[in-house]
């Protein structure tokens, strides 16, 4: 009797453990993490700075680091060591404000291996800088003598950017292409030393199209052309302006006029949003960055009416840690 409970116990363990990994390989190879939602720069208290991740392979690729994510990380259970390498769309402070965390971390518990940053002209500078102001805690490391921490430096590399590219990350292909977040005449000096791209990656088995910050462009419609996943930033304008005139009520006026000057010329409406996903001709539309702060189920509905005006694909108004 004994022998024949051993028996069917070991036969019930190796059921479980054969049912444990075929779930695991039903997984799909590939997700879309939104980290963080929040147009920033403004902070909420509700969503966190504009972040995402790419989780491939049990790899996770970074898709803009904003204030916040390693916590974010933490929630969508990903750890800080998986990370295989980071693409930032442009280098306003609330798409890379955690990028710092993350590097000093990384020094912190002596990860060795060099991790690979990808962003526009001015990337390397940026984290030139990080790097530097990593150093005092890097020398003292723990505070035993003779036992610094690896020298920052030797932990990163910078790969920058340039519209039109297309480059190979592992089995990814990642294609480039500028966006219109900035008004820069083409060709001119800020054009060459400041860009702002949009990014799609194209995976074995889906691809996945993102705005970063952009206003209307056509340069995004054929860099997303038949995605199965477009994942865009949008702007609420009536929030927004509410949302400034609360948070800096007594802003200039001449700061004022250049800041909406930026938010109509610079970001998406829902209706933009919707025709850019029709043109483009995408599966499924995932929304971000909602400029705005949190919508209530009244402002997520009309965002949802104004997009499906023109766009008949599946739509998501985007959380912090949703998984498409």
């Amino acid at each position: 009797m004994s022998a024949r409970i051993t028996c069917a116990a070991l036969f019930g363990v190796t059921a479980l453990l054969a049912s444990v990994a075929a779930a695991a390989d039903s997984q799909p190879r590939t997700a879309f993490v939104t980290l963080g939602t929040m147009g920033g720069p403004v902070p909420d208290g509700h969503r966190s700075q504009p972040a995402n991740a790419i989780i491939h392979d049990r790899k996770t690729y970074l898709v803009d680091t904003g204030d916040g994510t390693v916590e974010q990380m933490a929630r969508a259970g990903l750890p800080l060591s998986g990370i295989r390498a980071i693409f930032l769309s442009h280098l306003h402070v609330d798409h890379i404000g955690g990028l710092a965390a993350i590097l000093g971390l990384r020094n912190q518990t002596e990860a060795r291996d060099v991790l690979t940053i990808y962003g526009p002209p001015g990337t390397r500078e940026f984290v030139a800088g990080l790097v530097a102001s990593l150093q005092p805690s890097a020398k003292a490391g723990y505070g035993i003598p003779g036992k610094s921490w690896t020298p920052p430096g030797n932990t990163v590399s910078v790969i920058e950017l340039q519209d039109g590219e297309t480059i190979r990350v592992d089995d990814m292909k990642v294609s480039v292409a500028q966006n219109t977040h900035y008004d820069f005449t083409p060709g001119s000096v800020e054009d060459r030393n400041y860009k702002s791209f949009a990014l799609r990656f194209d995976l074995p088995e889906r691809s996945i199209a993102y705005t970063g910050d952009t206003g209307p462009s056509p340069a995004v419609e054929r860099l997303a052309l038949g995605a199965d996943l477009l994942v865009s930033e949008m702007i609420d304008m009536d929030a927004t302006m509410d949302r400034v005139a609360r948070t800096s009520p007594n802003m200039p006026a001449d700061v004022k006029a250049v800041m909406i000057q930026h938010l109509t010329r610079h970001h998406l409406t829902p209706q933009e949003v919707g025709a850019l996903a029709a043109r483009a001709k995408v599966k499924a539309l995932a929304v971000t960055h909602i400029a705005g702060g949190m919508p209530d189920a009244v402002r997520t509905r009309a965002y949802g009416a104004a997009i499906t005006k023109t766009f008949t694909g599946s739509v998501t108004i985007a959380n912090d840690l949703d998984r498409f």
